[in-house]
């Protein structure tokens, strides 16, 4: 008997037989022939005028098939890097017409991340998305069991979830290095995505309709979220600064920042938040984030390892400066501290880049006794993307897949709702998805979707 067996297919069922078998080897990529023709993917890209074409150049020697983005003139440079893809405006027309489309790299403004990657996952895609995975709690929950159901290949954009240095962490931590951490502190200096938005803060909605660029399809940019007349106060990248699109500083910079701490401490979900930030006019507060913010987290005993108290701060408020700072040692703009009993640990943004025991008297010693390298290592010199085009390929399972990515979205959104929720303690439930105690906040979990538009 003669089977059929297409290239996508194939794809797919090595990529489950191979989570299985090398889930704690490396396998270097040249055994698996990746860089063979017959095995490059068929890749397709969604929102590629801004980050979504850094992605697409993580991923230049596969085969770039298709590109789509709801403004032809902002992602112009991107259609013109790769003349052979076909281009499109809505992502349901591209999935209908490309039938041999194996991945996709979604970096839309985050108030569509969701629905785009559901579709993708439905139609059998396996799907890179950038962070933070989802707009709402209910989001990420359901984006997550999507993901086991359709079981692609997935990968949240939180690049630093590649570094070497995450892995170090979560080395040292288990070593004993600073023994039992029972208070950490990330913070950044943004306010919204950086200082061109920070005055949006204090902004309210303009009433001004200028025409809708002829680029622009101002109502496919909008997606699932209620109708309002377009401004440049929103596109392109100023998204970042309002809550009916972006997910605030905490969201941006804080599925960076708290990577490592999350992963290395298996924080898991939060027992309780609570917020407090600069905003006082309604009119504003209610449409924009605040220009600065402090959140803080509760998380319960996991196993042998104590509670964790987790103190969030953005807008340049910093956290307090530890008695073992050396005379000099300064805050860096963004970063963590993981505080443990016999000592702390500081790193900067994105994936524990500048590790470091402090005071470095300390450092110093405990660097004549590291321990062994336990985490595998993603490879130097190899991005993000990378790690995730191996897994499609049938390689090691990536490290920062949608189960992970949507706990760690789901967490930092849950800060955003405190902060919306103007210095509310909120006790989570998180198995049955809901706060015990403040019915409004539990309305702050998800949106009404516009008529047409479904999860």
């Amino acid at each position: 008997m003669k089977t059929n067996l297409s290239r996508r297919k194939f794809l797919k069922n090595s990529t489950t037989a191979a989570t299985a078998a090398f889930a704690f080897h490396i396998v270097p990529s040249r055994v698996l022939g990746a860089d063979a023709p017959s095995n490059k993917l068929n890749i397709a890209g969604i929102g590629v005028g801004g980050m979504g074409g850094g992605n697409l150049r993580g991923c230049k020697d596969e085969n770039i098939v298709a590109l789509c983005d709801v403004d032809s003139e902002y992602a112009a440079h991107t259609f013109k890097r790769y003349p052979n893809a076909k281009v499109y405006e809505d992502y349901r027309v591209m999935f209908d017409k490309e039938k041999d489309i194996d991945a996709v790299i979604i970096a839309t403004p985050d108030h569509t991340h969701a629905v785009i990657t559901m579709e993708a996952m439905r139609r059998g895609k396996h799907v890179y998305c950038q962070k933070p995975l989802t707009h709402t709690v209910y989001e990420a929950r359901k984006i997550a069991e999507a993901a086991k159901k359709y079981k692609v290949v997935t990968q949240m954009g939180n690049q630093g979830r590649s570094s070497q240095q995450t892995r170090m962490l979560k080395e040292w931590l288990e070593d004993g290095a600073i023994g039992d951490v029972k208070e950490v502190y990330g913070w950044t200096d943004r306010p919204v995505g950086g200082n061109p938005w920070s005055d949006f803060a204090v902004k309210a909605r303009s009433k001004d309709t200028p025409p809708v660029p002829e680029s622009l399809n101002w109502d496919l940019w909008l997606g699932p979220v209620a109708h309002r007349p377009y401004h440049p106060d929103y596109h392109p990248m100023k998204w970042r600064a309002w809550v009916d699109f972006g997910t605030g500083a905490l969201d941006d910079m804080g599925c960076h920042i708290l990577d490592p701490a999350f992963w290395a401490l298996d924080l898991g979900a939060p027992e309780s938040v609570q917020a407090t930030s600069t905003h006082w006019q309604e009119e504003v507060s209610s449409e924009t984030f605040p220009r600065a913010s402090i959140v803080r987290f509760k998380f319960p005993a996991r196993g042998k390892r104590p509670p964790v108290k987790l103190t969030w701060s953005d807008g340049r408020l910093l956290p307090p400066v530890p008695e073992v700072f050396e005379p000099g040692r300064k805050f860096p703009p963004s970063g963590a501290l993981l505080i443990g009993e016999k000592g702390t640990i500081m790193h900067e943004s994105h994936g524990a880049s500048g590790l470091r025991i402090v005071p470095e008297v300390q450092m110093k010693e405990y660097a004549t006794r590291l321990p062994k390298e336990k985490y595998p290592r993603v490879g130097k010199g190899v991005r993000h993307e990378h790690d995730w085009l191996r897994a499609c390929k049938g390689g090691v399972p990536c490290c920062s897949p949608f189960e992970y990515g949507a706990a760690l979205t789901e967490m930092a959104l849950l800060g955003m709702v405190a902060i919306r929720g103007k210095n509310q303690l909120l006790k989570w439930d998180s198995k049955n998805l809901r706060f015990t105690n403040n019915e409004k906040a539990n309305e702050l979990l998800h949106i009404d979707y516009r008529e047409g538009w479904k999860l």
